[in-house]
């Protein structure tokens, strides 16, 4: 195929040229209708290419293939055998694939506990049963790593039976599972794998990048555009290779839960991406890389700050790092993640993608330049300065390992489906859970629905919310109440 087309971008600039114009939605008609006061932030172009997919962009029967043309580009851009696009996120697509691979399966589905909180949405939607796969941990960091493949192979002795696994990796913080050795275990048994990549977009661009999941043989992968590519937000696509999965019942799937009016600035902006990547993915990626070492480096030397990258790999931590994602731990200075995030953007109009009780994520793009990184260098030099004068940081109660393993009494769509309660936080410990409690970001359930609540998680949210940590699925957004199982 000509990796140099780009079907959709092309589409569009010929229905521009063409002035068509539709009896159709969108209502704004190109932008004729939109408010001024709308214009003058958002601009007209946004409404000039926010047409219909089918009947608008393309005829009514989709006859010119222009999304199937930009999809098969995308399949033999990576090196999968089909890709889907997605204009709902990779919320849409993991569970898409979860559904694909264990939807009404007696046998539920492995799944690394450290999931996003999208893929335990999926579990309640689907009424797939998880089989959890315990993290890694380092307690001093109180951080977990992606599983091992020996975790994953005692997974499937303790549930033989169970459909597939789904995985996750790149972690939010640019820690990798050895993909390779975990495809091996689960194709030992013929059973498929899921690798949710949505921190991986731009993997396959880039040999010195961690492994690509189709490279490394799962057999569907998940990525998110939007995150480390150059799509918009809500731009993802969904990959699938080999005999284990049938491509067809998972765009099936997909169909079930996509939007019947996708947008076209989404999917052209995949399509744009692809082939930028394509023709200078590598150049790009290239300078990133060399000049997020630099800036990393310059981080370090902060005072009172340190990048972690040792720490994250070894045996018993990470298989591999992306090292655009700048963890920092901030733990010398006294303060919370929270506290220094908060005054990044309030001191410095800067936002960082990720903050806890003791780190920071500065995460870097083939977009950065020297400029954007001086600019986060200095912010943090003046940030580390600051912290002095910071009130002192709340005690955040964090729980042991053992502890943050909270036992499974019930299916989570029963749960939370399921008659419920709201009860005081200070009587829940013991109840079973009816509701997804997430510290968000990195968005990774601390509480599933149809788990036993236990004391020190409560504690653990209860001390972080009152520290600065954001929980938004809670119900009750003060944690005073939890909503938990009648009569569970």
């Amino acid at each position: 195929m000509d990796q140099s087309h780009a079907p959709l971008l092309e589409a569009l600039a010929d229905y521009h040229r063409r002035d068509r114009y539709g009896f159709t939605p969108p209502g704004h008609r190109q932008g004729r209708g939109a408010d001024e006061r709308v214009t003058e932030v958002l601009g007209i172009d946004p409404f000039r290419s926010d047409v219909l997919a089918a009947s608008g962009l393309d005829d009514r029967t989709s006859s010119g293939r222009y999304l199937a043309d930009a999809e098969d580009l995308m399949a033999e851009a990576v090196g999968a055998e089909q890709a889907f696009f997605s204009t709902c996120g990779s919320s849409l697509s993991v569970k898409a694939a979860m559904m694909t691979v264990a939807g009404n399966h007696p046998g539920g589905l492995l799944v690394g506990r450290d999931s996003h909180k999208s893929i335990v949405a999926g579990l309640i939607f689907s009424g797939v049963t998880p089989r959890w796969i315990t993290p890694r941990w380092d307690e001093d960091m109180h951080f977990s790593h992606p599983p091992s493949p020996e975790q994953v192979r005692t997974a499937w002795e303790r549930h033989p039976d169970a459909a597939g696994a789904i995985v996750v990796s790149p972690s939010p913080y640019g820690t990798c599972a050895d993909i390779a050795a975990i495809a091996d275990v689960c194709h030992q048994r013929g059973k498929p794998l899921i690798i949710d990549e949505a921190w991986g977009a731009h993997l396959p661009f880039h040999d010195d990048l961690p492994t690509w999941a189709m490279d490394a043989g799962a057999d569907i992968c998940v990525v998110s555009v939007h995150k480390m590519g150059a799509g918009f937000e809500q731009g993802s696509v969904f990959h699938v290779q080999g005999d284990l999965v049938d491509g067809a019942h998972l765009s099936a799937c997909a169909d079930l839960l996509m939007t019947t009016s996708p947008n076209v600035m989404i999917y052209s902006a995949l399509d744009g991406w692809r082939r930028q990547m394509v023709e200078r993915g590598a150049e790009l990626l290239g300078s990133a890389l060399t000049l997020a070492e630099h800036t990393r480096e310059r981080i370090d030397h902060i005072d009172r700050l340190h990048v972690l990258e040792d720490r994250l790999l070894g045996k018993e931590a990470s298989h591999d790092l992306d090292r655009l994602q700048i963890l920092i731990d901030v733990s010398e200075t006294g303060a919370t993640g929270y506290q220094c995030a908060d005054w990044l953007r309030s001191h410095c109009r800067l936002d960082v993608g990720m903050s806890d009780h003791r780190r920071i994520l500065a995460t870097m793009s083939m977009a950065d330049d020297e400029h954007t990184t001086d600019r986060l260098v200095h912010s943090l030099t003046e940030m580390s300065s600051a912290t002095a004068s910071f009130e002192p940081a709340p005690k955040i109660h964090l729980p042991s390992p053992d502890e943050l393993q909270l036992e499974s009494e019930m299916a989570p769509g029963d749960a939370f489906f399921g008659p419920s309660e709201m009860i005081s936080a200070d009587r829940a410990a013991g109840r079973i859970a009816a509701e997804q409690l997430t510290p968000y970001p990195p968005g990774i359930p601390a509480v599933v629905p149809g788990e036993r609540l236990d004391t020190a998680v409560i504690d653990y949210l209860r001390s972080g919310h009152a520290a600065g940590m954001a929980v938004p699925d809670a119900t009750d957004s003060t944690l005073k109440t939890l909503r938990v199982v009648a009569n569970g």
